[in-house]
């Protein structure tokens, strides 16, 4: 199939608690920021499962071993995993400690095929991740499809999906495997709750209604990746180093002296409008020794994200588990390559333009947050599709892309502009009467029983209306007796200025939300 590699993904279950040296039947857990990030098998059949909250957890399995997350301690251990895959196909990428993928043409023709390679990886791979963390066995899921996010389902399953057949096998899987939480929601609303009824859509209507990244995910949906593996030598144009004399023989000393790579590398890219989305790490010794590792972003990477992967790296290499694989010598040369990079589309503008060096600090500093309170921790508000002022802000986790606008499409029924400064949430009652001093009621066909002249909110002064406009009329989900609602905006103008943008539902009114 055009457009897609041929990948096979090696996923370790659980690897947070599997690298603390817990085995699937221990009952443990691991939290980050005070949630549960990763449980074992034994802790889920006892009903602990993600996002759950320590005392829930433990509440709901006695004797619940807890563990903080060591990020690092996941990194430096899943090295050794990478170095034992790396005997059979050197060019392998990783995504996150505990996954890893690479492009099967080369290894497949070596072993024989893909069966035989999936065999092969997932051996070797569980065996060294045994011995290194120290448990009797650690099983590795291996997968193959095309495209690596095909592939990454497929490893769940422990399958290899034949040439061509990923939009088949996508098909069943529910939208949320995008990563998507705004457009899955948003779909699912509209009557989409499948990647196949997604991918059956017409592309062009898509990247009309959705903009380029409702496109790129039509695309993953259809089996088509967004983004190929990488199987050409990076280019050569994005590259910092730094040079360590004396050579550095402990990881700290090296980290210390390649701090500043990140930075340098994303003002070069900034300068040019990209980001970097596959990281090369690379390291020379003093004996000569050459070692190298790629990092795949699951967005982009920033400057404190790279950082934080050099330091996981270092730790792998010079004080890995597998003491016979360190190099011999100090390290004389670091480098931070971009082998693959991206437009910058996310990137907030500062205030007069551009992008200023404060902008860049606050970036890394929430950067620095998320990575202290897991992800999730630090939330930004997005725009997305929705007729109501409450309905087109969704917070969504910092440094997800999701921060601009995702949904341009017509929304007949949405709100007139101006948007308003302030949305309540939820809805603040209100009383709205007429000169007669009755209730203003609205009919199914919009007509009022007279003119609003006063209004009173949550039980407040009634205040004199000046000016009103509306009504605009909103029927949804019309076919859903239990989802649907029909509703009738006005626009009111008080005597002291205030503007409401207000709703009526079942003849009770609401201030949606306040303007300026």
């Amino acid at each position: 199939m055009g457009g897609v590699t041929r990948t096979l993904v090696a996923w370790c279950p659980d690897w947070p608690v599997v690298s603390a040296g817990l085995g699937a039947e221990d009952q443990a857990a691991v939290l980050s920021a005070g949630r549960v990030a990763a449980c074992s098998a034994a802790a889920r059949e006892r009903g602990v499962g993600l996002g759950m909250r320590r005392r829930t957890a433990e509440a709901r399995c006695a004797g619940l071993v807890v563990l903080q997350r060591d990020e690092a301690l996941e990194a430096r251990a899943f090295e050794s995993v990478a170095r034992a895959v790396a005997t059979i196909a050197p060019d392998l990428e990783i995504t996150r400690p505990g996954l890893l993928s690479l492009a099967t043409r080369g290894p497949a023709r070596y072993h024989g095929g893909e069966e035989p390679l999936v065999t092969a990886i997932a051996a070797i791979a569980g065996e060294a991740a045994a011995v290194t963390c120290g448990v009797v066995s650690a099983g590795v899921c291996v997968g193959v499809a095309d495209g690596p996010f095909a592939a990454a389902l497929a490893a769940r399953r422990n399958l290899v999906v034949p040439v061509g057949g990923s939009p088949g096998f996508l098909a069943p899987f529910p939208l949320g495997v995008l990563g998507r939480p705004e457009l899955a929601d948003l779909l699912v609303r509209l009557g989409v709750p499948t990647l196949g009824e997604f991918a059956r859509l017409d592309p062009t209507k898509v990247a009309a209604r959705f903009g380029p990244d409702g496109k790129a995910a039509h695309r993953l949906a259809r089996g088509l990746d967004a983004r190929p593996l990488r199987t050409a030598p990076p280019p050569a144009e994005y590259v910092v180093a730094a040079e360590l004399d004396p050579p550095a023989e402990r990881a700290d000393i090296a980290l210390f002296a390649g701090r500043g790579m990140g930075d340098d590398l994303c003002a070069r890219l900034a300068g040019r409008g990209l980001v970097c989305t596959l990281l090369t790490i690379e390291a020379e010794t003093e004996h000569g020794e050459a070692l190298s590792r790629h990092w795949r972003a699951e967005v982009a990477f920033g400057a404190e994200a790279m950082g934080e992967r050099l330091r996981w790296q270092l730790d792998g290499w010079l004080a890995g588990t597998v003491g016979e694989e360190r190099p011999t010598a100090g390290i004389t040369r670091l480098s931070f390559r971009a082998s693959e990079v991206a437009a910058a589309g996310g990137e907030q503008a500062g205030l007069w333009g551009g992008v200023t060096e404060a902008d860049r600090r606050a970036v890394r500093g929430l950067d620095r947050l998320r990575g202290m309170l897991g992800e999730g921790g630090v939330l930004t508000a997005a725009l997305t599709g929705g007729r109501g002022p409450a309905d087109r802000v969704r917070l969504v986790s910092w440094g997800d892309g999701a921060t601009k606008e995702k949904d341009v499409g017509p929304w007949p029924g949405r709100h007139p502009s101006p948007a308003p400064a302030l949305v309540h949430a939820p809805a603040r009652g209100a009383e709205v009467r007429d000169r007669e001093r009755r209730p203003v009621e609205v009919s199914g066909r919009g007509r009022l029983s007279g003119s609003p002249d006063r209004v009173s909110v949550d039980g407040g002064p009634a205040r004199a209306v000046v000016g009103w406009a509306g009504p605009w009329l909103l029927d949804e989900r019309w076919w859903d007796p239990r989802a649907g609602r029909r509703r009738a905006r006005f626009q009111l103008l008080l005597e002291d200025g205030t503007a409401y943008l207000c709703f009526v539902e079942r003849n009770r009114w609401f201030v949606e939300a306040t303007y300026d």
